[in-house]
This record gives structure tokens, sequence and C-alpha cells, in this order.
């Protein structure tokens, strides 16, 4: 069987792009491919024989002497060590496809040369708007933001588009000059993975060729989550508590339309979030980290779980683990979200940022007898297990790798 092998920053559940890199992996071992990995060291890594080839640690968050800051910035320009690295890898491992996941600011694009040399075809898995902007998120403390498409990459900087800071603007500002001028991502890919159609659309807005891009949406293994269609009294969000998450407008909305709201995950803005709920003084309370069964629990006891998005986000792994466990979705109509959604059939959708429009659906959904909501939990399963099956997704990625003229 053929040699696949699997590239990310991190070699842990950090997030959703992480989880896809594993079960990504895990997916094609199932079915017979042998597979390696290659990334950076990190406490929390799960343990592999590959980790003697992963990078030095590189954590932005810690506290660095001048000297290693520099160094850091450099490799994420440009990484010397990652190259030296995978070029060992490669010569023990020889790879018949290398499919990448998020890979910037740690691992750099510097890992694609070295893939090219080597002859081994380049698939990347497009988690954000990084191969286009270099503010991954296409977002800064005004909101979204494209000047870049049509203008100077020096407007990163200028805006501070990368978490606020001149700094670590003006280092990811020279890392996606030089890898525009060297035309990276686009002349060293075999084919980019997009998961939403919106994405698709937005990649082609910003130059890319409509060939260099190939649609597979995320999967999910329905068959392992149980339905429930018995629905709660409460609404529910989980996810980061992230500015561009959009909880506080949700937080607004369910005081104002006098509902329950539970609201699990972590993140840099919990405790702002938990401020606001002191004024707002609403029915809404903070669950923490959760995972597994009991975060499933929650899932399908609530009325609907709610995504209220203000950034472009991709192909919400929350949407589909809602359906699969049977729970309609209130999301937000921007990036990926609406296309998940059949309105009024796995769920409804509203206007980003907007509290009266979310405020005045989520008073309706409340009212919805239960009855109403079964049939809708039941149409969102149905709906995920039909469009977002692991034997479509397996499909699909083989063909794939066979265009690349890998055996499969």
């Amino acid at each position: 069987m053929p040699n696949l092998l699997s590239i990310n920053n991190y070699h842990y559940r950090r997030g959703g792009s992480d989880a896809v890199y594993l079960e990504h992996a895990a997916l094609l071992e199932s079915i017979g491919w042998r597979n390696a990995f290659f990334s950076m060291h990190h406490p929390r890594n799960f343990e592999t024989p590959w980790s003697k080839y992963f990078i030095d640690e590189l954590e932005f968050g810690h506290s660095y002497s001048l000297s290693q800051k520099l160094l850091m910035a450099s490799k994420v320009v440009y990484s010397l060590e990652a190259q030296r690295k995978l070029k060992r890898l490669l010569q023990d491992f020889p790879a018949d496809v290398a499919h990448l996941h998020c890979i910037y600011h740690h691992l750099s694009p510097s890992i694609l040369t070295t893939l090219r040399d080597a002859g081994v075809p380049v698939v990347m898995t497009a988690h954000d708007l990084k191969i286009a902007c270099p503010a991954y998120k296409m977002l800064n403390s005004d909101g979204i933001c494209e000047r870049c498409r049509d203008g100077s990459l020096f407007n990163v900087v200028k805006q501070r588009c990368i978490r606020n800071s001149l700094a670590a603007s003006a280092v990811v500002w020279a890392e996606s000059t030089l890898h525009r001028w060297l035309n990276t991502y686009q002349s060293k890919t075999s084919r980019i993975v997009v998961p939403s159609q919106f994405y698709v659309n937005k990649f082609i807005e910003w130059g890319w060729p409509k060939e260099k891009l190939t649609y597979i949406p995320n999967y999910i293994d329905s068959f392992q989550y149980i339905p429930e269609y018995n629905s709660g009294d409460y609404f529910l969000y989980f996810g980061r508590l992230a500015p561009e998450k959009g909880v506080a407008t949700l937080m607004r909305a369910a005081k104002a339309s006098n509902v329950k709201l539970k609201i699990v995950g972590i993140g840099p803005l919990e405790a702002d979030l938990k401020a606001l709920q002191e004024n707002l003084q609403g029915d809404i309370h903070f669950l923490g980290y959760r995972s597994g069964s009991e975060l499933q629990s929650l899932i399908r006891g609530a009325r609907a779980t709610v995504l209220p998005s203000e950034w472009y986000e991709n192909a919400p792994m929350s949407i589909l683990e809602s359906y699969a466990l049977g729970t309609p979705v209130i999301g937000a109509q921007i990036g990926g979200i609406p296309e998940m959604i059949i309105e009024g059939e796995t769920g409804w959708t509203f206007k980003s940022g907007d509290v009266d429009e979310l405020t005045g659906l989520i008073s309706r959904v409340a009212k919805y007898p239960s009855s109403h909501l079964e049939e809708t939990g039941r149409a969102a399963r149905g709906y995920v297990q039909d469009k977002f099956s692991r034997s479509g997704y397996v499909e699909s990625t083989l063909a794939l790798y066979a265009e690349l003229g890998v055996r499969v």
C-alpha cells in the first residue's frame, strides 16, 4: 500500500484543524495505508515514533530572550531546521504523497521546497485563509479585512492584523512577502483541498487558479454518535471564547429573548464575557471545557446549538457534530456556515453580528413544539449521513490522490 506523510504544526488535538490532521491519517491507515508524521515538539503531543524528526518547539506565548525572538522570527519566515529534519525523514520514509494541514509560523512554507525537490506530490487542506491573506482569518481589530487582496501586503503591518501587535504583524508581513514573491504555495503544491465552497470562491477572488482547488467537505462518522430527538430547555454554544466567535452577540440575544444559554469552552475572551454576564444578568451559564460523552450529552439536550461567528468560518465541525447527535443549528450568515444549513429544515440562519435578528430567531425557535424540533433534528441527522459521510470523504480523497499519480 502507499505511504502517506501527514504534516501539521501540532501533533495533538489543539483545535479543529489538528483533529482533521489526525483523523485523516487514522482513516487512511484503517484502509491499509502506511503513515508517518512530521510536526513540532510540544508537551501535549501524542506519542509517536516519528517524533525523532520533529522540529524544536516554537510557541509565541512563551517568554524568550531577544536572540531567541530573532531566531523564532527567522524560522517563521523560512525554517532551515524544518527542511533539514524533513529531508532526514524522507530518507527513511519514501512518501508517495504528503498531505499538509497547518504549517505556517512553525514548520514554515520552506518545507514545500523540500517536498518538491524530493518529487513528492503535495496536497494541502486549507483550514483557513492563510494561502491568500497574511492574516489567516482575514480579520483585525476592526473586523473583516481584505485590504491586501488588491493592495499592498504592508496593510497587515499598518492595520496590526496579527494579534494587534506591530512586531508580530511585521514578521508575518516579511513571511508573506517572501513567499508571495517566490510563489511558494501556488507553484509548490499539487492541489489544495478546500472544505467549503465559500473558501473556493474566496481563493479564486484572491488570484488562485480554479484548477488548483478541490472541494472535499469535512466528514463525520455519524454512526459513532447516538442521536436523541427530545429537545431540552436551553440553547448551546460550544467552541473557543474568542472575539471572532460572536459569543457576546449571542449572550445579548439570549438575554433579550429570555432563554437559557449554556456556553462550553475556554479562550482569551472568557473574563470579558463573564463580566458581560454580570451586567446582563441573563440565564447564562459558563461550563468551561467539556469533551467526549459529556459534551455530546450537552449537545443532545439542547433545543439548538448556536454558531454566532463574525469571521469567515470555513466548514465548522461543530455543525456536523450537532447534526450527528440530532440537534439543529442556528448559524450566522457568514463564511461557509450558510452552505451547511438547509434553512428551516436542518436549522436556521441570521445576519452575522445582528443582535436583534438573532433575538427574534431564538425567540421563535424557543416556541417551536417538540414535534417540530424532532423533525428538524431527524432531518439534520439524515443530511449529515448523506452529505458529510466517511465513505464520501475517502472516495473523494483517493480520487484526488490518483489524479496526482499516486497508486491507491
